[in-house]
C-alpha cells in the first residue's frame, strides 16, 4: 500500500488497517517459527506496511497538536 492510499484513509480505518497489520505480521513470525513459512520476504514486505501506517498516524497526531496550539 502506498503513503498517497493510506492518507486517502480516514484515522478508523486507519488504526484498523494498523490492527489487521500487527496480526498479519504476528502470524508470519509464528509461521517462520514453526518453519512453515515460505515466502520469507513477506516478512519485510509488512514490518514495511506497518511502519508506513504508524508514521502517517504519528503525522497526523502532530499535525493536530499543531492545530490545537
Amino acid at each position: 500500500m502506498k503513503a498517497s492510499e493510506i492518507r486517502a484513509l480516514s484515522d478508523g480505518e486507519l488504526v484498523k488497517k494498523i490492527n489487521d497489520t500487527r496480526e498479519a505480521l504476528m502470524n508470519l513470525r509464528f509461521q517462520l517459527a514453526m518453519g512453515t513459512l515460505r515466502d520469507t520476504s513477506a516478512l519485510r514486505q509488512t514490518r514495511r506496511e506497518l511502519a508506513r501506517l504508524l508514521t502517517i498516524q504519528k503525522e497526523r497526531q502532530l499535525s493536530a497538536k499543531e492545530g490545537a496550539k
